[in-house]
């Protein structure tokens, strides 16, 4: 059963929350703040309650908004934990509270929103993985802009860097993802009257982020993220149900290095895939110099952190050997049907490529069937050679 405007009704998500015993995720995405997806939580979570599910709101950020503070009405709050930070005490999600209370469904708002230190988890969707590991369905919101793989595009849209991200993975494990979505107009409305930001913030945020060309992007990005969340999830149940014969996949490949430029690539990559449904991997190449004990400090520290984050981002990171970066990626790239390659290119001399060789170069030369894409890194990144 769905509303008049196509959104999963609370009935839906009742219905899957008997017919399966594993604990179930549901995350409210929408293109900005303001656009009412708190307000849309705690309103199916009073129908979940009036269905008779054992529901309870375990964070819930109003930031003010008089409507939103009304709509938690009667339902159970767990109390938040007290923590002591920097000579004053702020308040967090009790994750522990909430797990010995056990209800059947937990309200978390804020998803991308980073734990006070001394939290057992860094991160706020570490908590709901936790929730979920113990059983216990949840429901959550968060702004297309705290997704990690849009990251890149949403700062080049809007100039504004987002600090707080959720892994794209977290989204994957999603059982549905719900857009909340309202006009552009209707967005800088609300926020003109109030109902976002206090009086203070308004101008400020009309002529920045609140613009009309940046809320439209950001509309559009989330639109999108929901259009690949949902043939995604079409491909998989047909595949599932044998209602089709399933086509030959994409394989998206990102070469990745020490070079600290090459988290752009992965978030490119990371989009990419999603867009063909498709599995990826970021793949580097450990010559005899790279050997463990033998690299430098200066590069062994970015590599590492470029790995978990193409983990974070659910790729399936390939460590190859070889003498040469280039002969490794194509007989990688051969052997495993690789459809799609993005690499990044530092500025060089045409005398250094002749010098020593472009690892880009010869993968064109040798590889005809795949295509590839080239990033340009800033100047400071380091050069691959072979």
């Amino acid at each position: 059963m769905s509303n008049d405007h196509g959104r999963p009704s609370p009935e839906s998500l009742l219905a899957k929350l008997k017919e399966s015993e594993r604990a179930r995720l549901r995350v409210y995405i929408g293109a900005a703040p303001g656009v009412g997806k708190t307000f849309q939580m705690l309103e199916d979570a009073h129908q979940l309650h009036k269905q008779g599910v054992d529901i309870v709101i375990a964070v819930v950020e109003t930031h003010g908004r008089a409507e939103t503070a009304e709509m938690i009405g009667d339902l159970e709050r767990v109390p938040m934990k007290k923590i002591p930070y920097r000579n004053v005490v702020l308040e967090e999600m009790d994750l522990e509270a909430v797990i010995a209370r056990r209800p059947g469904v937990a309200v978390v708002d804020e998803l991308a929103h980073t734990n006070i230190p001394g939290s057992k988890n860094h991160k706020r969707y570490e908590d709901v993985l936790e929730l979920l590991d113990a059983g216990i369905s949840v429901i959550t919101a968060v702004n297309i802009q705290h997704l990690e793989s849009l990251n890149d595009a949403v700062a080049r849209t809007t100039g504004v860097k987002v600090r707080e991200t959720v892994p794209d993975h977290f989204l994957r494990r999603a059982d549905e993802v719900v857009n909340v979505d309202v006009s552009v107009d209707t967005l800088r409305t609300r926020l003109r009257q109030g109902k976002i930001y206090g009086v203070e913030k308004i101008e400020q945020s009309l002529n920045n982020f609140f613009r009309k060309g940046n809320l439209s992007a950001l509309r559009e990005l989330a639109l999108r993220q929901l259009a690949t969340d949902q043939a995604t999830r079409a491909q998989d149940y047909r595949e599932r149900e044998g209602l089709e014969q399933p086509v030959i996949p994409e394989k998206v490949m990102v070469c990745i290095s020490s070079n600290p430029d090459s988290e752009r690539l992965l978030r490119i990559g990371s989009r990419i895939a999603g867009r063909l449904a498709s599995d990826w991997e970021a793949v580097y190449v450990e010559t005899p110099r790279e050997e463990a004990g033998r690299m430098r400090p200066q590069d062994f520290v970015p590599l590492q952190a470029n790995i978990r984050l193409a983990e974070e981002l659910g790729a399936r990171v390939v460590r190859l050997k070889g003498n040469r970066v280039a002969d490794a990626l194509i007989e990688y790239a051969r052997r495993e049907g690789v459809t799609h390659v993005i690499f990044g290119q530092s500025t060089r001399s045409r005398w250094d490529i002749l010098l020593h060789g472009s690892v880009i170069n010869r993968f064109l030369e040798e590889v005809k069937d795949a295509t590839v894409q080239v990033v340009p890194f800033h100047p400071r990144g380091r050069e691959d050679k072979e």
